[in-house]
């Protein structure tokens, strides 16, 4: 009898099959994972201990067990087919569905240059092992790609004492995903760690210790690892007729362009309000999505709205982004014992917060910042900048209002 399938056993995979079970399905739910291990969860692979990666379980087998989950590691589906309503595994068997869940994730950007096959990845379990046990033996590292990804093992990395390059095609890293002021802020702490930029550079080759730039330069590496990103992993929808763009093309409530066929996590393109669809790749995100769409292939009607929400640890540095930060927003600036806060408002209406501080010390004013924007508050601006007022009071205010 046709069930369940869940293709990607992922943050959003495996979240997604124990949702099913917790809205009381008591039909079969086939959890689908190409690589071989439990499912685990990704942000601790670039926070090895004691120079070994660190693998942390999302679940055990028995949890699997006990949800009624049946979990197939170590393989593959090569093929969909929406009209048969079922999925071809790459080990020969053929499984029906009744609902389908997409959690294909992403995959690295390919780097395209001569030598580009000495750069390696950085997404899997397999791929971090591979790099710390090749960067413990070495002295240089070139990282290209000045992203989170590429700051965060930059961070690690030099407070193990390595000499570690980072290099950058847009004239400053973390451009694309943090608030300008704070991205300097970062950038700057890297350099006083000793970090070696080369900004505004393309990559002409990677040869055996160096990486050749596009100017001429030369930048020692005994090890590189291309950290530009990720791609959606569309594949399996493309070939099966789905919509698809940057990303597998959804509406509100996750269902892609066929109704029994739903799609989260990082391989999902959502659409907004406006009608454009946009991809979120964050942990948060990739679980909140999950639980949707879990629940809505239970028969529920629920739209993804929730504001996304990303973190990043540097050194002692502790980043937190809630919302979308746009350069046209209103900016307000708060100022913190502990670090710095800022505010963006859209027509006077609160619609995202960021903070950089030490470690987590600014999680509590985040924390309440997504729910002012979750109450689709306009706070004063003057308000917000003034730090011996409490978050919790506008709230409070807010609610009693």
């Amino acid at each position: 009898m046709a069930g369940i399938v869940i293709v990607g056993a992922g943050e959003a995979g495996t979240r997604a099959a124990f949702a099913l079970h917790d809205t009381g399905h008591t039909g079969a739910i086939m959890l689908i994972g190409a690589e071989p291990h439990l499912p685990y969860e990704r942000p601790p692979l670039s926070k090895p201990e004691s120079g070994a990666v660190t693998m942390k379980p999302i679940c055990s087998d028995e949890a699997l067990r006990n949800a009624g989950v049946t979990y197939l590691r170590g393989v593959e589906v090569s093929r969909l087919d929406v009209a048969l309503k079922s999925v071809a595994l790459s080990d020969g068997r053929d499984l029906k569905y009744y609902k389908l869940l997409l959690a294909t994730g992403a995959r690295p950007r390919k780097l395209v240059c001569p030598g580009s096959e000495r750069a390696l990845d950085f997404r899997t379990f397999g791929d971090a092992k591979i790099i710390f046990e090749s960067v413990w033996g070495s002295r240089s590292v070139a990282i290209i790609g000045g992203g989170l990804i590429g700051m965060e093992l930059a961070a690690l990395l030099r407070g193990k004492g390595l000499t570690v390059s980072i290099i950058e095609a847009a004239p400053q890293p973390l451009a694309r995903a943090v608030p300008l002021r704070f991205a300097g802020k970062m950038h700057a702490r890297h350099v006083e760690e000793g970090v070696y930029f080369h900004l505004g550079q393309g990559v002409s080759e990677i040869l055996a210790d160096t990486v050749l730039l596009a100017d001429g330069t030369r930048v020692p590496a005994d090890v590189v690892v291309a950290a530009i990103g990720v791609q959606p992993e569309i594949h399996l929808a493309e070939t099966a007729g789905l919509a698809t763009g940057n990303g597998i093309l959804t509406d509100a409530f996750l269902r892609t362009s066929d109704p029994d066929i739903f799609a989260a996590g990082d391989c999902a393109a959502v659409q907004q309000p406006g009608g454009s669809h946009v991809r979120f790749e964050s942990w948060r995100n990739a679980r909140t999505q999950a639980e949707i769409a879990a629940r809505n292939m239970a028969g529920a009607n629920e739209p993804f709205t929730a504001p996304p929400w990303f973190w990043s640890d540097q050194y002692d540095l502790g980043l937190q982004v809630a919302g979308l930060p746009q350069p046209d927003h209103q900016c307000v600036m708060r100022p913190s014992s502990t670090g710095e806060l800022e505010f963006y408002l859209d027509d006077g209406r609160l619609v995202a917060a960021a903070g950089l501080g030490t470690g987590n010390s600014l999680a509590k004013d985040i924390k309440l910042a997504e729910m002012l924007i979750a109450a689709g508050l306009s706070p004063d601006p003057a308000v917000l900048a003034d730090p011996t007022v409490n978050l919790k009071t506008l709230l409070k205010s807010a609610k009693a209002a």
